[in-house]
Formats: C-alpha cells, structure tokens, sequence
C-alpha cells in the first residue's frame, strides 16, 4: 500500500493536468452530457473490460508488474458523449451498508438515500484495527441523511451478529432488499509475524461477518424474489500483498462466497456482485496522503455499487476493480493446458517438465465461468488418453483413436454444396478500393476505372469468388466433425490464378474438403475451392481453417496436400512498401462479402477478445498482394500466378501497413507488419509471379542496375548487324536520363547520327538533338509497347527537350525489338 500511495503521488500532477483539460474541454456545453468509455486489459490469468461515467484518469491504481514471455498489457480508449439517462431511483427499497460510519459506508449510504432508498447505518464505531467501539459515527450519517430529507437509521453491532443489523432494518421499514458487506478492518504483518489473533479477527470480521449478514437476510430476499448483494474484496485479495496474508485471504473467501451465492440466488432473483475498490477510507488515511485521499473519494466508487443493486441490473456474479472514476470487470482465463500422462502408467515430474511451456501457454486460452467448464474440461480430456499417451475420443479405450479418425475419412473428400458466384466491374472495383486501391497511385486507376484501357480485377479478388463456401455455413455440415463456427479462425491462404481473371463473368466453384490435420490444440481443415468459367479452370483456393479447441484425437499432423509456407529469406528486404489504412477499412471491405461482426461491432469484438474491431485477414492479404504486384509486376496481372501466406495477428483499422518483400528469381517472398507496433501480421508468405523474357526476368544487381541497361546494351549488340541502315534512317543523337525513385539514376547514349551507330554508357560526345527523362520502369513499357510516348509526354512521365519529333523515330527501334 506504502508503494501505491508513492506511485499515486508522482503520477497525481499529470492526472490532475488531464482532469482540468477535460473540464476545459466540457465547459459551456448546452446539455448536461456523460461520457461512455470502454477499454480492455489483457493479461494470462485474467481479462478485463471496462464501462465507466466520468472520464478516467489512469487504467491502474497499482503497478503493473511483468507477467512474463508473451504477457501483454493493452488499452483503448474511446469517449462518446451522450444524452444523461433518467436517473436510477430505489424508492421502496431497503438498503443495508455494514461500515457505513465513514468512507465507502458511508458514501454508499448517502448515495443510496439521495436517490429514494430506506438506510440502515451500521458502525460498530471503532478505529481502523477493530479497538473500540461507539454511536457517534453511525448517528452522523444518519443525521446527514436526514437533514436532507431522507430516510436512516443507526445499528451499532457487530457484524459478526448479523440477525441483528437485520432485524434493525426489518423493525424500521419492515423489509431488506440490499446489503452491502462493506465492513472491515486491518492487521498488517509479515507472515511470520502474524499472531491468532490477528488472523481470526481479520477473518471474522471480514469473512465470517460477510456471512452472518449476508445469511440473516438471505431468506427474506427469497421469499420477496429480489436481493441485491455486494461483497467487498480487495486487490490484495485478487493479487497478493506483502504484509497481508491475513487481509488477502479473507478477501479473496469472499469472492468465492459471492459466486456461489450467485448461482444459488439466480433462480430467486438474488443477484451477488463482488468489488474490490480502491478509496480513501479509515483504513487508508494513515498510507495516503491528502492530495491522493482527494483522487480517491469514496464518491468515485459509489456509482457502480448503486448500478449493481439496482432492479433493472441484470449482471450477476461479476467481480469488478473500480477507484478514481475507472471501472474494470475481470474474468478468469486458463490455457489449453497438456495432458502429462499415459494410461496405465504412473503419472512423472519430469513429463510436467517436458510440458511446461505448453501448460502455461495462454494462446487460444479458454475463459471458463462456471465450475462444469473445469471440471467437464478435465474428465473429458483425461478420460480420451490412450496407451500411447495420445489421446483417444472415449473414455477407456485405445481403440476408440480409430473412431474419431474415422470420422475424418467421412469427412475427407467431402463436397461442399456447389455455388455460383457472379461479379461486375462494380464488385471488382469494390474489392479493390477495399484493399487499399487509390487514385494517390495512378498506377492503380485500371482497378478502380472501369473506363479505364487496361481496366483489370485484382488477381486477389478470387479469393471473394470463393468464400461463399466458408462464410455460409458450410463447415457446420461436414459429416463426422461437430464444428462450433464461433471457434473457426482463419489460419493460412492459398490462392493460384490460371489466367487474370475477367473483368466481369460468372464463375462456378467447387469446393472439397481436401484433408484434416490434428494440431492437438485444434483441427486443421484443408478446404479446397476450385472457380470455372465454363469448364476452364480460372483459379484454385485452398483455405486452411483452425477449429479451436477441436483437436487432440489422435489425427495425423502433415499432409501432402498442404500447400506449405516458405520462410522469409535472412537478409535485408529487397523492397519495402507501406499503406496507412483508413478507419473505415474494414466497413469497406465487409461490403465484398464478409460481413462478420467482429469487423464492425465494438460489443461484438469486445466479446472475442480484442479491444475493438479488427480489420478482415483478407484484407491485410489483399494490401500485400497489391504492393508486390506494383512493386516487381508493375501491376501486370497477367503476371500473377500465386500467393500462399500465413496469417499471424491481428490488424487494426487505422494502422500503417509494411510489406517487406525479398525477390528470389519468380517468387517474391515477403511479411507484413503493422508499423506502428512492428508486430509481423502476415508470415512466411510468397507470390510467384509468370516469368517474362530472360532479358526482362533479369534481377538488378546489387550496386542498382536498371532493366534499361539491359535493353541498351541489347539494342548495341543489335546495332553491329543493322547500323547502317537505321543511321540512314534516324540520323540523330538521343541522350537519356533515367530515374529511379525521382532521382537520375543514370544516362545512356543512343548515337544513330555517326557511322554505324553506336549505343554507351554516359552522356552524348558531343551534343544530343533529344534528351528524353523518364524512369527506368516507364523506360521498359515504353520498350513493350505498353506506354504509348505522346501520352508519357502529355501527362509528364515522359520529359523531353530539344528537337521533339526526332523522337518518333525512335518508334521504328522499338518495334522493331519490342520482344527484348
């Protein structure tokens, strides 16, 4: 606590500086306005997520230590204001606050008689470590509450004679509908300090006092079908705290007190929620100083205890940290885990050894609520361990492996339901803005113009041409497999393209289970999709799909159908390409087909773990498939021939994403990461492209050669046979400028003017009659024919200066040696 009060005390100047900025920013608003804040923090054991009024001013009261390898702490934000609902009111109801002489009691006990409710004050009226006792706390805030025209009375017993805190409620109003066990003590020693006394009355008060009152009124709440109840824990309960023991154990009883007081009440309407709030109190005067006591009121916490026991609350055995205005809700996680035993076989330390670093992996974990989630888990999985140490699908023998296999070979070469899936330029211009496409790149209007000459689909597109057979439905009809689509994630994709596809048509797919792999933690279903225009095959997808959870049944782990990832080379990336996606990414790619929640819905999202919608895998895909096709096929889809990658994270909208790319011959291989955490959320990934002419398929070496070279140097050879005759042709002088990425990267000489001609290195001996700038790549289209010069000229990527028209000639080589 002395750590916290230190830590709190050097954080409070620049929480008070982020306080007044949003008062600043509130002031003159002409409606009474709240705000709605939402966050998540993540950590192996527990999840939390956050719901809160006012504004927060930190995420933790306490440090935040390291948890270890792959531990992760991670927030979010977002304030969105909106109209005050009507208040909560608890007229008629009956309101119990054990400790209520000061502090938390206190605040709860005010706040609850402000908004209508019946209170009975209970104090005992001694010091914080339980000496002593009197009336005079309790009767103030009695008298406080009356003076404002509420309802109170005093009780002065001790907690631990919980039918008397009762009978007081029941004699003054005739009924109790809340009680809040908020009384408490402390006895601070180091473990080997602690004494009897010290552990019993810690327990007696907190624990044992929780339950006398708690159960004096149990059967009253039954009989009126409605009971609200808080239990208040601590964060040294939930984590540990030195010098605590005694403290912290009791804490953490009354949270298993309160869970099972939940299930066993739901059924009457008894709800039972459990805080462990961090406030200024009797008990924390002494360890806070007063600017941070200021920080802490008790008025902070009080909120979310009024929502808890309000009739039209329905949250029911939740356990929630909560101080300075933050409200967090934590839930419990638990890995996979490992089965360590073989059957008929003792059960070794040195099996747990060998396992560790998988019982303790919290990737995929699970987050269990009720007991039947341990203890069903558990028999389940024990009860399938085979005499190999595999484990098999029933619960006694071996045998039973071949029968859960069996059910693969069902569904091995199963045909999902044929489907069409038809398209116009609408639908390929759709994908392709959804990707990323952009008029800021006016090598991508021809996927985004269907005016456009070259108007083209993305070569990625074909992916949404098969989807249809994963996104509708189709998974949960395989026989022999039980499939839980909420557990389904997206692992790997394989895409190969037989010909570009056409700019608009129908294609026919065809999709086939094509094998399953158990990865022990999960099943891998190959699904192979096959697209036809008529009866030509256009293109092939294999979607590799992980079913959480599925796996451990004794499977094979590798197939020969598996179209394999391939590591990214170990050297620097040969090119690095990036794209700021927009927030409003992923809304624009769910319109090509995929309209999972997950991408759109903050509660949705919430709900599977993350702290806001995630951007579409697909999506990421379809970005790097863009930047090595502009990159190394100068967005040639006629180039393209496949992609196979490996999805690794996730991607928020909004985030910059960075495909490094590694060229070896056709195959470029490359990742992609977010660039603003370095997180590599694409892997192992390569696109093969259609290879060209060697002279164009040749790679610039190191020191930066251009293609132009090469094309030169080829035109000189050419030269020594047909000089002559193109000198009398042409008779001028051509200089060359090359550029790469807006800077000269070298100059050439074509002399068509003296002897026979002559093609080198450098600018003109002499003067030139053109000099012609443009960039290596538009060097080469133009060689191809692809790049018509007047309209290089017009539109600038083609400069020119001296005796222009000398330049037309030039037509004449070109054509003659466009197949270079």
């Amino acid at each position: 606590m002395a750590f916290a009060a230190k830590l709190l005390s050097n954080r409070l100047s620049q929480l008070k500086a982020q306080a007044h900025y949003i008062s600043q920013n509130t002031k003159g608003s002409s409606r009474r306005r709240t705000w709605k804040t939402t966050a998540s923090v993540s950590f192996p054991e527990i999840r939390r997520s956050l719901f809160v009024g006012p504004p927060p001013l930190t995420a933790c009261v306490f440090p935040v230590r390291s948890l270890g390898t792959g531990d992760c702490l991670c927030a979010c934000v977002s304030r969105k204001p909106g109209l005050m609902a009507s208040p909560l009111r608890f007229d008629g109801r009956v309101v119990l606050v054990t400790g209520a002489g000061g502090g938390l009691g206190r605040a709860y006990a005010l706040a609850f008689a402000e908004r209508g409710a019946s209170v009975v004050v209970n104090d005992l009226g001694g010091d914080f470590k339980g000496f002593g006792k009197g009336s005079s706390a309790a009767d103030k805030v009695v008298e406080e509450i009356r003076r404002k025209g509420g309802k109170a009375v005093a009780n002065y017993d001790s907690v631990e004679a919980g039918e008397k805190l009762v009978k007081t409620a029941l004699d003054a109003f005739g009924r109790i509908d809340v009680v809040i066990n908020n009384a408490g003590i402390l006895r601070d020693r180091s473990f080997s300090r602690i004494s009897d006394e010290d552990w019993d009355i810690i327990h007696r008060v907190h624990l044992w006092g929780a339950f006398q009152v708690t159960r004096a009124a149990w059967d009253h709440m039954k009989k009126q079908k409605f009971g609200r109840i808080i239990m208040t824990s601590s964060a040294s309960g939930l984590y540990g705290n030195f010098g605590q023991a005694n403290y912290s154990s009791a804490k953490l009883g009354l949270l298993g007190l309160a869970n099972t007081l939940a299930i066993e009440g739901k059924k009457n309407n008894i709800h039972c929620n459990t805080i462990a709030p961090t406030a200024g109190s009797r008990m924390t005067e002494s360890l806070f100083p007063q600017d941070i006591m200021e920080f802490l009121k008790p008025d902070y916490v009080a909120p979310l205890v009024l929502w808890l026991c309000h009739e039209s609350c329905e949250e029911n055995g939740g356990l929630f940290e909560v101080g300075g205005g933050w409200i967090g809700k934590l839930r419990w996680e638990r890995t996979l885990g490992a089965v360590v035993r073989e059957k008929n076989q003792p059960m070794n330390p040195e099996a747990v050894k060998a396992n560790w670093m998988k019982i303790c992996d919290f990737e995929n974990a699970s987050k269990p609520q009720k007991i039947q989630d341990t203890v069903g888990s558990i028999v389940e999985t024990t009860g399938k361990i085979g005499s190999d140490g595999r484990v098999s699908t029933n619960h006694t023998s071996q045998a039973a492996s071949s029968t859960a296999t069996s059910g693969f070979v069902d569904a091995i070469g199963h045909k999902l339901a044929p489907f069409s899936s038809a398209y116009t330029e609408m639908e390929a211009i759709m994908y392709a803005l959804g990707v990323g496409a952009s008029i800021k790149e006016p090598k991508d209007l021809k996927f985004i113009y269907e005016g456009d000459s070259d108007f083209s689909c993305l070569p990625t597109f074909g992916v949404i041409l098969a989807q249809k057979s994963i996104m509708s439905g189709g998974l949960a009809e395989i026989p022999g497999l039980s499939i839980n689509l909420a557990k389904v994630l997206h692992g790997e994709q394989y895409l190969e393209l037989y010909k570009p596809l056409p700019r608009a048509g129908s294609l026919k797919c065809e999709a086939v289970v094509a094998d399953i792999l158990d990865k022990e933690s999960g099943l891998v279903l190959l699904v192979d999709v096959y697209s036809y225009s008529g009866k030509e095959l256009i293109c092939y997808n294999q979607f590799s799909v992980f079913v959480v959870g599925s796996g451990g049944i004794g499977g094979k782990r590798t197939s020969d159908k598996v179209k394999e990832t391939v590591a990214v080379p170990n050297r620097r990336p040969d090119a690095v390409l990036t794209d700021t996606t927009s927030l409003n990414q992923a809304a624009l790619y769910r319109l090509s087909g995929d309209w999972n929640p997950l991408h759109i819905d903050s509660n949705f999202a919430s709900l599977a773990g993350y702290k806001k919608p995630i951007l579409h895998g697909l999506c990421s895909f379809g970005f790097s498939a863009r930047h090595v096709l502009r990159q190394f096929a100068d967005n040639d889809v006629s180039r393209f021939k496949a992609i196979k990658v490996r999805f690794a994270k996730p991607v928020y909208p909004g985030q910059t994403l960075q495909t490094e790319m590694w060229k070896e011959g056709n195959r470029i291989h490359f990742q992609t990461k977010t660039q603003e955490t370095g997180d590599i959320v694409i892997s192992n990934a390569y696109v093969d492209l259609v290879p060209t002419s060697d002279t164009l398929n040749k790679t610039p070496s190191e020191g930066g050669e251009l293609q132009s070279a090469l094309v030169l140097e080829e035109i000189g050879r050419r030269l020594k046979d047909v000089g002559h005759e193109v000198v009398k042709k042409v008779n001028a002088v051509f200089e060359w400028h090359f550029t790469k990425g807006g800077k000269t990267a070298a100059k050439w000489t074509i002399d068509l003017k003296n002897g026979t001609g002559k093609v080198y290195q450098g600018p003109a001996k002499g003067s030139a009659d053109v000099t012609i700038t443009l960039s290596d790549e538009d060097f080469m289209d133009l060689v191809l024919g692809k790049l018509d010069p007047q309209k290089a000229f017009f539109s600038g990527r083609l400069k020119a200066k001296g005796n222009i028209m000398l330049g037309l000639k030039l037509q004449t080589i070109f054509k003659d040696h466009a197949k270079l």
